[in-house]
Protein backbone atom coordinates (compact mmCIF):
# COMPACT_ATOMS: atom_id res chain seq x y z
CA UNK A 1 0.00 0.00 0.00
CA UNK A 2 2.56 2.77 0.98
CA UNK A 3 4.43 2.07 -2.47
CA UNK A 4 1.17 2.20 -4.60
CA UNK A 5 0.66 5.56 -2.72
CA UNK A 6 4.07 6.76 -3.85
CA UNK A 7 4.40 5.28 -7.31
CA UNK A 8 1.03 5.42 -8.27
CA UNK A 9 0.63 9.03 -8.98
CA UNK A 10 3.52 9.15 -10.77
CA UNK A 11 2.07 6.36 -13.24
CA UNK A 12 -0.86 8.24 -13.72
CA UNK A 13 1.07 11.41 -14.33
CA UNK A 14 3.03 9.76 -17.04
CA UNK A 15 -0.19 8.20 -18.94
CA UNK A 16 -1.17 11.71 -19.30
CA UNK A 17 1.85 12.88 -20.39
CA UNK A 18 0.69 10.97 -23.42
CA UNK A 19 -3.56 12.45 -23.70
CA UNK A 20 -4.79 13.93 -26.31
CA UNK A 21 -6.71 15.78 -24.80
CA UNK A 22 -6.16 18.78 -22.17
CA UNK A 23 -8.65 18.08 -19.56
CA UNK A 24 -6.29 16.34 -16.48
CA UNK A 25 -8.71 13.58 -15.55
CA UNK A 26 -10.00 12.63 -18.97
CA UNK A 27 -7.94 9.93 -21.14
CA UNK A 28 -9.44 10.91 -24.76
CA UNK A 29 -6.44 9.08 -27.09
CA UNK A 30 -2.81 8.57 -27.31
CA UNK A 31 -0.70 10.90 -28.79
CA UNK A 32 2.77 12.69 -28.52
CA UNK A 33 1.37 16.36 -28.90
CA UNK A 34 2.72 17.44 -25.41
CA UNK A 35 5.90 15.82 -26.04
CA UNK A 36 6.33 17.66 -29.38
CA UNK A 37 5.18 20.91 -27.84
CA UNK A 38 7.87 20.59 -24.98
CA UNK A 39 11.00 20.07 -27.31
CA UNK A 40 9.97 23.13 -29.35
CA UNK A 41 9.54 25.40 -26.15
CA UNK A 42 12.55 27.48 -26.10
CA UNK A 43 11.82 28.55 -22.92
CA UNK A 44 11.70 25.14 -21.43
CA UNK A 45 14.95 24.20 -23.71
CA UNK A 46 16.95 26.98 -22.12
CA UNK A 47 15.91 25.51 -18.54
CA UNK A 48 17.10 22.08 -19.57
CA UNK A 49 20.38 23.99 -20.80
CA UNK A 50 20.69 25.83 -17.66
CA UNK A 51 20.37 22.72 -15.56
CA UNK A 52 22.92 20.70 -17.51
CA UNK A 53 25.25 23.40 -17.29
CA UNK A 54 25.12 23.12 -13.28
CA UNK A 55 24.92 20.26 -13.08
CA UNK A 56 28.01 18.93 -14.93
CA UNK A 57 30.14 21.61 -13.58
CA UNK A 58 29.02 21.71 -9.89
CA UNK A 59 29.15 17.80 -10.24
CA UNK A 60 32.87 17.97 -11.61
CA UNK A 61 34.25 20.53 -9.19
CA UNK A 62 32.39 18.53 -6.39
CA UNK A 63 33.91 14.98 -7.21
CA UNK A 64 37.49 16.74 -7.10
CA UNK A 65 37.04 18.48 -4.04
CA UNK A 66 34.99 15.85 -2.66
CA UNK A 67 37.70 13.29 -3.31
CA UNK A 68 40.70 15.47 -2.05
CA UNK A 69 38.60 16.56 1.29
CA UNK A 70 38.17 12.96 2.33
CA UNK A 71 41.75 11.92 1.32
CA UNK A 72 43.19 14.76 3.62
CA UNK A 73 40.72 13.90 6.02
CA UNK A 74 41.52 10.11 6.19
CA UNK A 75 44.79 10.30 7.10
CA UNK A 76 44.05 12.30 10.47
CA UNK A 77 44.03 11.61 13.90
CA UNK A 78 40.82 9.84 15.20
CA UNK A 79 38.96 12.83 16.70
CA UNK A 80 39.33 15.49 14.23
CA UNK A 81 38.46 13.18 11.49
CA UNK A 82 35.25 12.66 12.76
CA UNK A 83 34.68 15.85 13.57
CA UNK A 84 34.90 16.48 10.15
CA UNK A 85 33.24 14.05 8.49
CA UNK A 86 30.36 15.04 10.99
CA UNK A 87 30.67 18.81 9.76
CA UNK A 88 30.60 17.51 6.13
CA UNK A 89 27.58 15.77 7.09
CA UNK A 90 25.42 18.50 7.91
CA UNK A 91 24.43 19.82 4.74
CA UNK A 92 22.69 16.43 3.96
CA UNK A 93 20.32 16.57 7.11
CA UNK A 94 19.85 20.34 6.94
CA UNK A 95 16.54 21.39 5.62
CA UNK A 96 17.04 22.31 2.21
CA UNK A 97 15.10 25.75 2.74
CA UNK A 98 17.39 26.97 5.31
CA UNK A 99 20.69 26.18 2.80
CA UNK A 100 19.10 27.48 0.32
CA UNK A 101 17.90 31.16 2.37
CA UNK A 102 21.34 31.14 3.56
CA UNK A 103 23.10 30.86 0.19
CA UNK A 104 20.68 33.89 -0.90
CA UNK A 105 21.62 36.25 2.10
CA UNK A 106 25.00 35.65 1.50
CA UNK A 107 24.87 36.34 -1.98
CA UNK A 108 22.94 39.37 -1.89
CA UNK A 109 25.33 40.62 1.02
CA UNK A 110 28.50 40.10 -1.26
CA UNK A 111 26.65 42.23 -4.23
CA UNK A 112 25.34 44.53 -1.71
CA UNK A 113 29.05 45.51 -0.37
CA UNK A 114 31.17 44.22 -3.20
CA UNK A 115 28.93 44.89 -6.37
CA UNK A 116 30.98 41.59 -7.46
CA UNK A 117 28.48 38.71 -7.41
CA UNK A 118 25.17 38.97 -8.56
CA UNK A 119 22.72 36.00 -8.68
CA UNK A 120 22.88 34.03 -11.72
CA UNK A 121 24.34 31.32 -13.41
CA UNK A 122 27.43 31.48 -11.21
CA UNK A 123 26.19 31.46 -8.13
CA UNK A 124 23.87 28.33 -8.95
CA UNK A 125 26.60 26.43 -10.03
CA UNK A 126 28.29 27.92 -6.55
CA UNK A 127 25.33 26.73 -4.58
CA UNK A 128 24.67 23.05 -6.12
CA UNK A 129 28.77 22.44 -5.37
CA UNK A 130 28.08 23.17 -2.08
CA UNK A 131 25.45 20.63 -1.39
CA UNK A 132 26.99 18.06 -4.13
CA UNK A 133 30.24 17.78 -2.16
CA UNK A 134 28.73 15.84 1.01
CA UNK A 135 27.30 13.20 -1.51
CA UNK A 136 30.48 12.68 -3.13
CA UNK A 137 32.55 12.03 0.14
CA UNK A 138 29.69 10.00 1.19
CA UNK A 139 30.29 7.38 -1.85
CA UNK A 140 33.91 7.69 -1.48
CA UNK A 141 34.67 7.26 2.20
CA UNK A 142 33.80 3.26 2.30
CA UNK A 143 36.63 2.86 -0.64
CA UNK A 144 39.15 4.81 1.15
CA UNK A 145 37.97 3.10 4.33
CA UNK A 146 39.26 -0.57 2.54
CA UNK A 147 42.41 1.35 1.08
CA UNK A 148 45.84 -0.39 2.45
CA UNK A 149 47.74 2.62 3.53
CA UNK A 150 50.81 0.35 2.95
CA UNK A 151 50.50 -0.46 -0.26
CA UNK A 152 51.14 3.61 -1.35
CA UNK A 153 53.82 3.41 1.52
CA UNK A 154 55.29 -0.07 -0.71
CA UNK A 155 54.84 2.07 -3.92
CA UNK A 156 57.28 4.96 -2.56
CA UNK A 157 59.54 2.64 -1.27
CA UNK A 158 59.67 0.88 -4.67
CA UNK A 159 60.86 3.69 -6.26
CA UNK A 160 57.36 5.38 -7.87
CA UNK A 161 56.98 9.03 -7.32
CA UNK A 162 54.33 10.67 -4.25
CA UNK A 163 52.10 11.72 -7.45
CA UNK A 164 52.67 8.66 -9.68
CA UNK A 165 51.69 6.31 -6.57
CA UNK A 166 48.44 8.05 -5.90
CA UNK A 167 47.65 7.74 -9.66
CA UNK A 168 48.07 3.85 -10.03
CA UNK A 169 47.74 3.14 -6.25
CA UNK A 170 45.13 5.33 -4.55
CA UNK A 171 42.96 6.73 -7.46
CA UNK A 172 42.72 3.55 -8.95
CA UNK A 173 41.42 1.81 -6.29
CA UNK A 174 38.97 4.74 -5.30
CA UNK A 175 38.00 5.46 -8.85
CA UNK A 176 34.57 3.37 -8.28
CA UNK A 177 33.14 5.52 -5.32
CA UNK A 178 34.50 8.51 -7.50
CA UNK A 179 32.01 7.50 -10.16
CA UNK A 180 29.47 6.78 -8.22
CA UNK A 181 29.68 9.82 -5.99
CA UNK A 182 29.83 12.35 -9.54
CA UNK A 183 26.95 10.48 -10.70
CA UNK A 184 24.77 10.97 -7.43
CA UNK A 185 25.85 14.34 -7.30
CA UNK A 186 24.80 14.99 -10.90
CA UNK A 187 21.74 13.65 -9.94
CA UNK A 188 20.85 15.71 -6.89
CA UNK A 189 22.00 18.32 -8.85
CA UNK A 190 19.29 18.04 -11.15
CA UNK A 191 16.88 17.05 -9.21
CA UNK A 192 16.98 20.20 -7.07
CA UNK A 193 13.74 22.77 -6.33
CA UNK A 194 14.30 25.03 -3.31
CA UNK A 195 17.93 25.97 -3.35
CA UNK A 196 18.16 26.92 -7.40
CA UNK A 197 14.74 28.85 -6.41
CA UNK A 198 16.41 30.83 -3.90
CA UNK A 199 20.26 31.49 -5.59
CA UNK A 200 19.67 31.37 -9.42
CA UNK A 201 17.59 34.97 -9.73
CA UNK A 202 16.47 35.08 -13.05
CA UNK A 203 18.37 31.49 -14.28
CA UNK A 204 15.88 29.17 -14.51
CA UNK A 205 16.68 25.70 -13.74
CA UNK A 206 14.19 22.65 -15.00
CA UNK A 207 12.35 22.28 -11.41
CA UNK A 208 11.91 26.07 -11.27
CA UNK A 209 10.13 26.10 -14.73
CA UNK A 210 8.11 23.52 -13.48
CA UNK A 211 6.89 25.27 -10.63
CA UNK A 212 6.50 28.08 -12.64
CA UNK A 213 4.19 26.70 -14.85
CA UNK A 214 2.55 24.77 -12.48
CA UNK A 215 1.05 28.09 -11.07
CA UNK A 216 -0.46 28.80 -14.35
CA UNK A 217 -2.39 26.90 -15.91
CA UNK A 218 -1.70 23.14 -15.61
CA UNK A 219 -0.71 21.94 -19.42
CA UNK A 220 -0.27 18.45 -20.17
CA UNK A 221 2.68 20.02 -21.03
CA UNK A 222 3.98 19.29 -17.58
CA UNK A 223 3.28 15.82 -17.46
CA UNK A 224 5.31 15.63 -20.63
CA UNK A 225 8.23 17.33 -18.79
CA UNK A 226 7.84 15.57 -15.07
CA UNK A 227 8.01 12.60 -17.29
CA UNK A 228 11.42 13.42 -18.86
CA UNK A 229 13.10 14.36 -15.31
CA UNK A 230 11.97 11.50 -13.99
CA UNK A 231 12.89 8.78 -16.40
CA UNK A 232 16.44 10.59 -16.55
CA UNK A 233 16.90 10.05 -12.81
CA UNK A 234 15.40 7.26 -12.75
CA UNK A 235 17.85 5.83 -15.28
CA UNK A 236 20.95 7.37 -13.26
CA UNK A 237 19.49 5.77 -10.19
CA UNK A 238 19.69 2.46 -11.93
CA UNK A 239 23.28 2.89 -13.22
CA UNK A 240 24.26 3.58 -9.53
CA UNK A 241 22.57 0.39 -8.62
CA UNK A 242 24.35 -1.72 -10.69
CA UNK A 243 27.65 -0.19 -10.03
CA UNK A 244 27.46 -1.04 -6.64
CA UNK A 245 25.61 -4.73 -6.83
CA UNK A 246 28.76 -5.24 -9.41
CA UNK A 247 30.83 -4.27 -6.78
CA UNK A 248 28.99 -6.52 -4.23
CA UNK A 249 29.27 -9.66 -6.61
CA UNK A 250 33.22 -8.70 -7.29
CA UNK A 251 34.31 -8.99 -3.59
CA UNK A 252 31.69 -11.59 -2.39
CA UNK A 253 29.73 -8.87 0.54
CA UNK A 254 26.53 -9.10 1.42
Amino acid sequence: MVFLFLYLPIVILIIFSFNSSKEQMNFAGFTFYWYKILFSDKEILGSVLNTLIVAVVSSSIATILGTFAIIGVQNLKKIPKKILINIANIPLINPEVITGVSLMLLFVFINQNFKILGQGLFTLILSHTTFCIPYVILSIAPKISELNPNVYSAALDLGASPAYSFLKVILKEILPGIITGFILAFTVSIDDFVISYFTGGSVQTLSVAIYSMSRKVVSPEINALSSVLFFLVFILLIIINLRENKKVFKTGEI
